[in-house]
This record gives C-alpha cells, structure tokens and sequence, in this order.
C-alpha cells in the first residue's frame, strides 16, 4: 500500500491542488497529518478536497482544535490568532463538524499519526535528536508520522541510539530493522527556507519513504489573503519558506 503523506495545509488551496496533481497516481489512500486551516485563505475548499479522497484518514493538529473552540485562541500569538479568528468566522457548518469530529491520535497499520508529537500530540514540536528520542518510547508500532514543524525531518532509533537522516528528494530510504518518526514538512506553509509545497510517499510494501516537493502559485494564494485581509506577514513568508 501507497500512502500520500501531508501535513499543515493551512488552508492553502493552490498548495494542496499542486500536491495532489504530483502525486496523482502514485498512492492508494491519504494520510493527513492536522492544521488543515489557519493562516490561508481557503478553509471550507481544503476541506472538501480532502473529504472527498478516497480512503483517507485525517487527524487534527492545533489550529484545527482551536478554529472549533477546543483550545483557547489566546495560546496563539498575535498573527496566527487573527488568521484563526478570521477562519472560525468563515468555516461552514460541514467544514466545522468535520473539524469536530476527528481525533489527534491515530494509530493504523502499525504506523502512529499524530500532530505534534507522541508526548503531546498538539503542542510538542519535534526538532532535534533530543526531543525525538524522549518520544521514540511512546511511538506505538515501528513507525510515526508527525508535522507541526513546517520542516521535513527524519529521526531513527536502533533501541539504544537517536540519529537524524538528510532528507533526500531524490531517492527514497529504507525503513528497515530501525523505528522512525517521519515529518514530511508543510503542504501549505513550509518552513524550511524553501517556497515549494512538502509531502511524502509512505510504501509500506516495499518499506520505504520518499521525500517530495512541488511548485504551487503562490502568488495566487498571496493574492486572495490580501482580499480577505488575513496578516500580510503570513502571505510575505510564502514566497520564502520561512
């Protein structure tokens, strides 16, 4: 089984429709990894895309809990607390019993899907050997899928030791004998001083993880952010990563 792994769509339509389009015939079913809104423009279309996949699971990241009043929006800082704001008053009442519904912890085909981190499935950002090894003990089965981090990431561990892998875009790695937490960074917002949209292929057949980007319109997105008045700094961040 092929598995389309993405994470932090915050709304970004363009994003996630150049994503699809990459990967198109490439996967069986989707993994969505939370924050599917905040920051971006396009909640309620987001949403729809990735409910109407096939065979999809999707779990909530914080941005999610907080846009249907499951967290408090005073947590967040100022930017993304007025994107938030903003989302909760344009989500529909489909999209918002959808956010509801769905839970921030899932585990399936001995793979752990969380946001965050298995420690703290909402908040906890895993970004260095330190903070993946305290979390590889609460990792249920071989493999965890994580985002939050905007950044994609690889973390192994062989029982006794923590280590972190390049990721790679051209080639895909082996995940063998060792357990993993896999980010394959953001969809809508990546992080990492690169514009383009992130995501990963999951084969649990043949074991392996591939890295991927894609290039979106991000003008076009930067574009309708500014017709709903959404934080210029969340639409100036897009042309760079950042």
């Amino acid at each position: 089984m092929r598995i389309l792994v993405i994470a932090d769509i915050h709304a970004n339509l363009h994003a996630l429709e150049s994503v699809l389009k990459d990967a198109k015939d490439t996967y069986d079913v989707l993994w969505c990894l939370g924050d599917l809104v905040g920051y971006g423009p396009y909640p309620n279309e987001c949403l729809q895309i990735v409910q109407s996949l096939p065979e999809f699971i999707c779990i909530s990241g914080n941005h999610d809990y907080a846009t249907v009043a499951k967290m408090d929006l005073s947590t967040f800082n100022p930017i993304a607390y007025q994107a938030l704001h903003w989302t909760k008053n344009e989500l529909s009442t489909e999209s918002y019993n959808f956010l509801e519904k769905i839970e921030s912890t899932v585990y399936t085909n001995d793979v752990t899907l969380v946001h965050g981190s298995p420690n703290n499935p909402l908040w906890e950002y895993i970004t260095d050997t330190n903070v993946a090894n305290q979390n590889f003990t609460n990792v249920r089965g071989k493999l965890c899928l994580v985002g939050h981090t905007h950044i994609p990431r690889i973390f192994s561990h062989d029982g006794i030791q923590c280590n972190e892998i390049s990721v790679n875009t051209t080639q895909s790695i082996n995940l063998f004998e060792r357990q993993y937490i896999l980010n394959p960074g953001s969809v809508g917002q990546p992080r990492d001083h690169n514009p383009l949209a992130a995501y990963g292929i999951l084969d649990l057949t043949k074991h392996t993880w591939e890295q991927r980007r894609v290039a979106y319109d991000i003008r076009a997105t930067q574009d309708q952010m500014m017709i709903e008045q959404l934080p210029e700094e969340l639409m100036i961040r897009l042309s760079f990563g950042m």
